[in-house]
């Protein structure tokens, strides 16, 4: 490891510990990501991202340290969030290793304390961002509420106003979330991670999983199982069975998968484009 000076200044700053090295860290498209080793025998993994949104790190952190209230009582590990500020992010170092079937059984029982641990209301405090876009938290009183009005309504209007998705997907996608209260069962409002997909799920050698860049709020707790199954998950029926055992989920949950992948497949047309929208007019067809 090299040292990058501005990058270690920085973390300097906030840490008050002499940053020994510095490192690149790939896999990220949004932040510049740095692994740092600190003087104090530590290392810690730096994001950046320059003219970031308002409180775009700070509201990532309140997330994680959110879902680390539920890991006193057995609830999904996160990372220790070591300091933040409007341009930058640091967080302990997660070591991560190729899923192991002990690990995603643990991650199972895990995630049912995460959301067992529960939200005050659907939605959150504060709003968010998930990737770079805006996630609006105002709370509603139902999931079927909410789930229409702060996940859908803003992303088809995004794409309906860049002619992303065609007149007919849209009206599609409306029909279906308009049935929102019949297909979903109600539950009270669980603590959600809000992003979960594979790459948010680090394994480590300790046979846990931690979980990383939440946009997390209170919600339906299908919502971050369809995220899994929708980005494939490794070993994801260790994990659903795991969960099962803890929290049984209401009959019927796997033919609603894809009601709750709307909102991913929403969010990545916004971001990549017109065929996630087109895909999710496919899937909202069968709840119409």
């Amino acid at each position: 490891m090299a040292r990058q000076p501005t990058v270690a200044g920085r973390a300097e700053q906030l840490l008050g510990s002499a940053v020994v090295a510095t490192a690149p860290v790939a896999g990220g498209d949004i932040a510049t990501a740095v692994k740092l080793r600190l003087s104090n025998g530590r290392t810690a993994f730096l994001k950046t991202l320059t003219g970031a949104p308002p409180h775009f790190f700070e509201r990532e952190a309140a997330g994680l340290r959110w879902l680390a209230e539920a890991s006193t009582d057995g609830g999904v590990a996160t990372p220790e969030v070591l300091a933040v500020d409007d341009d930058v992010l640091i967080l302990g170092w997660v070591e991560s290793v190729r899923p192991g079937a002990e690990a995603a059984g643990a991650f199972g029982r895990a995630l049912a304390a995460t959301h067992r641990a529960g939200a005050d209301a659907f939605g959150g405090p504060e709003d968010g961002y998930i990737g770079r876009l805006p996630l609006l938290n105002r709370t509603l009183p139902t999931w079927a509420e909410f789930w229409a009005e702060r996940r859908i309504a803003p992303y088809l209007k995004v794409l309906r106003d860049k002619a992303i998705v065609s007149a007919d997907d849209a009206a599609t996608i409306e029909a279906a979330v308009a049935r929102g209260a019949e297909i979903v069962p109600d539950e009270p409002p669980a603590r959600l991670h809000g992003d979960l997909w594979n790459g948010n799920v680090l394994w480590t050698s300790e046979d846990r999983v931690v979980v990383i860049d939440p946009a997390a709020y209170g919600g339906h707790r299908e919502v971050d199982l369809a995220m899994l199954a929708l980005f494939g998950l490794p070993q994801l029926p260790q994990v659903m069975a795991a969960y099962q055992e803890v929290t049984p989920l209401a009959d019927g949950w796997e033919d609603r998968a894809g009601f709750h992948q709307l909102f991913p497949l929403l969010v990545h047309a916004c971001l990549f484009g017109g065929q996630y929208g087109a895909r999710a007019a496919r899937v909202a067809a069968k709840y119409v």
